[in-house]
């Protein structure tokens, strides 16, 4: 109870600020109107339908980019976790690749993939790909010896080792990866969306700044700060349920 009093005391505190700051003339009101200003404009845009419409655009986005990169990056990482060899071959390679951001990508991406919707996905699958392939590579590596000795000496090989032992074990740091990926997805998104796009929630941040907008656009990064919150926890409730088996354990 102390710890919610304390988060719900600071968020009030942060909105009295944002509302008052502006009031008060210490912030130019057109580059920071008051909270209550931009609320009414979220409301609005909620009501009218304008903000779900852009929210489902860019939650297709966002969900096929970070599928894509679970498909891809679970897999691989495992068998990099698993297959020293394996690893040592790709690591120059995939450690390269990582340094480069989707940002500095943008032109390649264009070339090959066009400003259609392709390219969006591409740019978010480059950014949370990485995450989610290096927890996994790292949680699989990570596993306890004994929990695989104490496995093997009960007859458990092969499949139903990693099925029943290393999966579980290096689940936490999989779901850490797939929450940091989709993180990176939405720091992405806004950037993704300046490529051709009449949609989402990224692209309305923006319109809504050419236009001068600004209510809209303050509206359009809460709706979009809210959204990514909201997709973090959800993700956050499916580990605490995968990995039951802590609890249970006391870790």
């Amino acid at each position: 109870m102390r710890g919610l009093l304390l988060r719900v005391s600071v968020a009030l505190g942060l909105l009295a600020l944002w509302e008052g700051l502006p009031r008060i003339g210490l912030v130019n009101p057109n580059f920071l109107p008051p909270a209550s200003e931009v609320a009414r404009t979220l409301w609005k845009l909620l009501v009218s339908g304008e903000l779900l419409r852009h929210a489902w655009v860019s939650l297709d986005r966002i969900l096929l980019g970070l599928a894509v990169s679970i498909l891809v990056g679970v897999p691989l990482g495992i068998f990099m976790g698993s297959w020293k060899t394996f690893e040592r071959t790709l690591d120059g390679p995939l450690q390269a690749g990582r340094q480069v951001s989707a940002i500095a990508l943008f032109p390649v991406f264009i070339l090959f993939f066009g400003i259609g919707e392709l390219s969006k996905v591409v740019i978010i699958f480059w950014a949370s790909v990485w995450p989610i392939l290096l927890n996994t590579t790292i949680g699989v590596k990570t596993v306890d010896p004994v929990l695989i000795r104490s496995a093997r000496s009960m007859s458990a090989r092969g499949a139903t080792l990693f099925r029943k032992v290393v999966l579980p074990a290096a689940a936490p740091a999989i779901f850490t990866g797939i929450r940091l990926g989709a993180a990176y997805a939405f720091m992405v998104l806004v950037a993704a969306e300046m490529i051709g796009a009449n949609a989402g929630l990224g692209f309305l941040v923006l319109n809504s700044q050419e236009v001068f907008k600004i209510p809209e656009m303050y509206a359009a990064i809460v709706a979009l700060a809210t959204f990514g919150l909201g997709v973090n926890k959800l993700l956050y409730h499916l580990e605490r349920r995968a990995t039951v088996w802590r609890e249970a354990g006391g870790t």
